[in-house]
């Protein structure tokens, strides 16, 4: 099997409450609005995430983001009204994580170091 991409979804119950608040979240909007009840961000090569209209399975998913400084964006997200969860060591100390929840409850979690 040759992967070319990876799409995680995150199912949620209203798509314009929930654009709001990943716009918030990436601070910028959707870069495909592709059609009705569906949001994409190509966050990175070969890296999307579709917020899809769902709610029988909306509030069901777990979201890891790996990013270079958590302590960075932590502070950029406060700045846009978003406060992540405490900061959690990883297994051997080196890695470091902090989640938040959409407004559907889908965990959104930011690791720093996850390969250490």
């Amino acid at each position: 099997m040759a992967i070319t991409h990876v799409l995680a979804v995150a199912p949620v119950r209203d798509i314009e409450q929930s654009v709001a608040w990943y716009e918030r979240l990436f601070g910028r909007p959707a870069d495909l609005r592709p059609m009705p009840g569906l949001a994409d961000w190509h966050l990175a090569v070969g890296g999307w995430l579709h917020v899809f209209q769902d709610p029988e399975r909306a509030g069901a998913t777990l979201v890891n983001f790996a990013v270079e400084d958590l302590d960075k964006e932590t502070a950029a997200l406060a700045q846009r009204g978003l406060v992540l969860g405490p900061v959690q060591p990883g297994a051997g100390g080196t890695a470091r994580f902090a989640a938040i929840e959409d407004p559907d409850g889908n965990r959104v979690t930011l690791i720093e170091n996850p390969a250490a």
